[in-house]
C-alpha cells in the first residue's frame, strides 16, 4: 500500500525534467521519499541528480530502498543498471559539481543492502550485479582522481572523504582496476570500504596482493570460491599474515583440506588453521564443501568461541565421529543453516541425524540435504526428524532417489511447517528409465519422462493448494540453486574452463610425445 505521500512523490518525480529543476526547493526530508519513488520509476536522472545534491550525513541503501512507512515493498533486491549506475555517477558528481565542498555533509555510503536476484522486476530487465558494481565503483574512484588532477578545483575537494561501503567481487577480468582503486584509495575523496569480499578465477599471488589492500579490519565476509586454487598451507600463510577481527563469514573453495593426503605435518596444520579461526569471535557462517574432513570436524570446529549459525559441509565425506561432534556440540543448537549434501544419512548415520536436528530445530530455517540416498522407505524417518523443526522455511533434496508417491506423502506432512516458504524437491526415481543409479551424472539428468514429472509438479502443487500453503513455492532446478554471482561470471569462467582443459590436453600430448 502506497501513502499519499508516496503517490504524490511519484508524480513529482516521473517528469524527471520538472523534478530536477525543482529540486533546489524541496525540502531536505523529502529527499528520501523522492529517491525511493525515483527508483521504483527508474527515473535515472532524477536519482542522479538527488545523489549529487545528498544533504544528510549518509546514504544507506538497503534503508532507503528497505520497508518504509510510506510504501511497505522492499526494492532492494532491484540491481537495476539504470538506477545504480544513475546512484554511483551522482555520488562522484557530488564531489565534484558543488559551488562550496565546506557545506557537504555526506561521509558514509554505504551499497551493501542491495540483494541479488534471480528474477528482476524493473522494466528495462538490465542488472547490475555484484561484479559489475565493484567495476563501476572503481572505474569512477580513478576517473575522479583524473579529472582532479586534470582541472583546478577548489581546494577544498580534497578535504572531502566519504566511506563507501561495498561488497567487492574481483576475478581476473576486474582485478587490475580494482586493485589501482584500492592502491590510490587514500588519494581520492571516495574511500573504498570493503565489508565482503568475493574472489574467484584469480591466481593465488593476486588473491594474496589484494587481501593486504583491503581493510581486514572491516570485513565482515571472506568468499574464496571456484577458480581460487587455495589449500590449506595457503589458507593458514593467510590466516598468519592478516588478523580478521570482525569476520562474520567465511567460504573456502574445493579441496582446501584433503585429509586423505595428511602427514604430521597437515595435522598440526590443520590445529593451528582451528585456533586461528577460534580467535575470529564474530564468526557464525563456516562453507567448506567438497573438502575432504573425513574424522577431523572437531579438531577444526572445536577451538571456536562463538556457536555457528551456519554451517556447510556438503560433500566432506564425514564419518560417524563427524556426525557426533556436530550432534553433540554446542553448535548444534544455535544452526540456522545446515547444509549436510553429498552423505549417506540413512544408512551411516541415522540416529545422530536425528539427534542433530533435535537441538537444532528450535532454530533451524534452512535445511539442505541433497544427494543423500534418501529413499522411499527412509521418507516416515525423515518426517519424524523434521517434524520439531517448526521454524523451517527452506528445504532441499535434490538428487535425492524417491518415487512419485513418496514425495507426495512427504508434501503433505511439509504442509503442517508453518513457516515452510521455499521447497526444492528432485525429479522422481520413477520419472526416469529402469535401472538409473544415483547420483545421477549431467548427462543422464535430463532424460526423464518430463509429461509425467510435470503431472506429479501438478499433484504437488495440489496437495499444497488443498492445504491452504499457497505461500510455498516448490521447484527442482536440475542443476542447482540459482547463484547470481556464478550467474554474473559464467562467460569468464567457461572461458577459464576451456583454457584449463586446453592446457591439459597439451600437457598430456607432450608427456607422450616424451613417451613415444
Amino acid at each position: 500500500m502506497k501513502s499519499l505521500r508516496f503517490i504524490s512523490a511519484e508524480a513529482f518525480v516521473s517528469n524527471a525534467e520538472f523534478a530536477r529543476k525543482s529540486l533546489g526547493s524541496v525540502a531536505h526530508n523529502l529527499f528520501p521519499l523522492l529517491f525511493k519513488a525515483s527508483y521504483l520509476l527508474e527515473q535515472g536522472e532524477v536519482i542522479h541528480d538527488l545523489v549529487e545534491n545528498w544533504p544528510f550525513v549518509d546514504f544507506n541503501m538497503g534503508k532507503l530502498l528497505g520497508t518504509t512507512v510510506d510504501y511497505q515493498e522492499d526494492l532492494s533486491h532491484r540491481t537495476c543498471s539504470v538506477c545504480l549506475e544513475s546512484c554511483l555517477t551522482g555520488l562522484r558528481d557530488y564531489v565534484l559539481n558543488h559551488p562550496s565542498p565546506y557545506v557537504k555533509r555526506l561521509k558514509v555510503v554505504d551499497l551493501t543492502g542491495i540483494k541479488d536476484v534471480e528474477v528482476q522486476f524493473c522494466e528495462c530487465k538490465k542488472t547490475m550485479g555484484r561484479w559489475a558494481r565493484t567495476q563501476l565503483l572503481s572505474k569512477l574512484c580513478l576517473e575522479l582522481l583524473v579529472y582532479l588532477q586534470q582541472r583546478r578545483c577548489n581546494p577544498g575537494i580534497f578535504e572531502i572523504s566519504i566511506d563507501v561501503l561495498i561488497d567487492l567481487f574481483v576475478t581476473e577480468r576486474n582485478y587490475e582496476l580494482v586493485v589501482q582503486a584500492l592502491l590510490k584509495k587514500c588519494y581520492c575523496p571516495l574511500k573504498i570500504c570493503c565489508v565482503a569480499f568475493r574472489s574467484d578465477n584469480l591466481a593465488l599471488q593476486k588473491f594474496f596482493y589484494i587481501t593486504k589492500l583491503i581493510d581486514a579490519s572491516l570485513l565482515r565476509k571472506l568468499e574464496i570460491v571456484h577458480n581460487v586454487r587455495l589449500e590449506m598451507e595457503h589458507l593458514e600463510m593467510l590466516f598468519n599474515s592478516i588478523h580478521f577481527p570482525l569476520l562474520m563469514s567465511l567460504t573456502l573453495p574445493a579441496r582446501t583440506f584433503n585429509v586423505r593426503r595428511f602427514t604430521a605435518t597437515d595435522e598440526q596444520m590443520l590445529t593451528n588453521i582451528g585456533e586461528k579461526m577460534g580467535k575470529m569471535t564474530q564468526l557464525t557462517e563456516l562453507s567448506m564443501s567438497f573438502s575432504i574432513l573425513t574424522g577431523r570436524i572437531q579438531k577444526l570446529l572445536s577451538p571456536l568461541k562463538t556457536p555457528l549459525k551456519m554451517l556447510d559441509v556438503s560433500n566432506c565425506s564425514l564419518n560417524h565421529a563427524d556426525m557426533a561432534y556436530l550432534a553433540n556440540s554446542f553448535h548444534a543448537n544455535h544452526l540456522e543453516a545446515l547444509d549436510l549434501s553429498g552423505h549417506n544419512i540413512p544408512d551411516l548415520y541415522p540416529s545422530t541425524f536425528f539427534k542433530l536436528l533435535s537441538h537444532s530445530s528450535s532454530v533451524l530455517r534452512s535445511l539442505t540435504l541433497e544427494d543423500c540416498n534418501i529413499q522411499d522407505t527412509h521418507v516416515n524417518m525423515l518426517i519424524l526428524s523434521l517434524s520439531p523443526c517448526q521454524k523451517l522455511q527452506e528445504f532441499r533434496f535434490l538428487g535425492n532417489p524417491l518415487s512419485s508417491q513418496a514425495l507426495k506423502h512427504l508434501f503433505t506432512f511439509l504442509c503442517e511447517l508453518p513457516m515452510l516458504k521455499h521447497v526444492e524437491f528432485p525429479v522422481p526415481r520413477d520419472c526416469y528409465p529402469i535401472g538409473i543409479t544415483y547420483p545421477i551424472d549431467d548427462a543422464c539428468l535430463c532424460r526423464f519422462d518430463h509429461q509425467k514429472y510435470e503431472s506429479v509438479a501438478e499433484e504437488i502443487n495440489l496437495i499444497l493448494l488443498q492445504a491452504n500453503r499457497e505461500d510455498v513455492k516448490a521447484s527442482t532446478p536440475l542443476f542447482g540453486s540459482y547463484d547470481a554471482a556464478v550467474q554474473e561470471t559464467n562467460n569468464e569462467l567457461g572461458a577459464y574452463l576451456i583454457n584449463s582443459f586446453k592446457e591439459t590436453l597439451e600437457k598430456f600430448t607432450t608427456s607422450l610425445n616424451k613417451m613415444s
